[in-house]
């Protein structure tokens, strides 16, 4: 018993030590780019089959939309790039961790990107969808707003932590993380046709 808990030990140090590689790996200048894509498409992915899963639990007759979860993760692979290269830039031009600089990047990141951000979104959904230029604007007119206003009550504070205490090849792992839940309420208003 003593020696299969020795061993335990050894197996589970040595688990933790390649975990470490990897992650040290992954988050490496040489496939950061690659990670947060894996990343971001990954997370919007599931965001968009946990509100299908939503949806479908108040629908009966609903059934799960294979081709809408593809749409959604891929456009995480348009968002992931931009972010990465967003705040490798944004962090190159602000590089300090003041409550002053950390405001600044706040308050650009939410007024110039954060627009920029959602209208790739869309234009991406679009384009996969085969819409036209007009519906695609008439998309981000219309809903892109809903996302812009929800992003005021969730990003602010959450880049105050993002860009005081975590570096820069974090970032889009965390943003990833803290937009799940966003993730879920962007599928919703994406393909809310309510207003229609």
């Amino acid at each position: 018993m003593f020696s299969a808990g020795i061993s335990f030990s050894r197996f589970s140090q040595t688990v933790l030590k390649k975990c470490k590689h990897v992650g040290n790996k992954m988050f490496s200048n040489k496939y950061l780019l690659l990670t947060n894509v894996a990343v971001s498409v990954t997370l919007s992915g599931t965001g968009d089959f946990l509100e299908q899963a939503l949806e479908i639990s108040s629908e009966s007759s609903k059934h799960w939309d294979k081709k809408r979860t593809s749409y959604m993760a891929t456009s995480g692979l348009t968002v992931g790039v931009v972010c990465h290269y967003w705040y490798k830039f944004l962090d190159s031009k602000l590089p300090e961790r003041t409550i002053k600089v950390v405001a600044k990047k706040v308050v650009v990141d939410q007024i110039l990107f954060s627009p920029i951000c959602i209208s790739v979104f869309f234009v991406t959904l679009g384009l996969l969808e085969r819409a036209s230029l007009e519906t695609i604007r008439t998309e981000i007119v219309k809903k892109g707003w809903r996302l812009y206003v929800a992003e005021w009550f969730i990003w602010p504070p959450a880049q105050v932590i993002n860009f005081y205490w975590l570096p820069t090849r974090y970032r889009v792992l965390y943003d990833n993380t803290i937009s799940l839940g966003y993730d879920i309420y962007t599928s919703y208003v994406v393909h809310d046709n309510s207003e229609e």
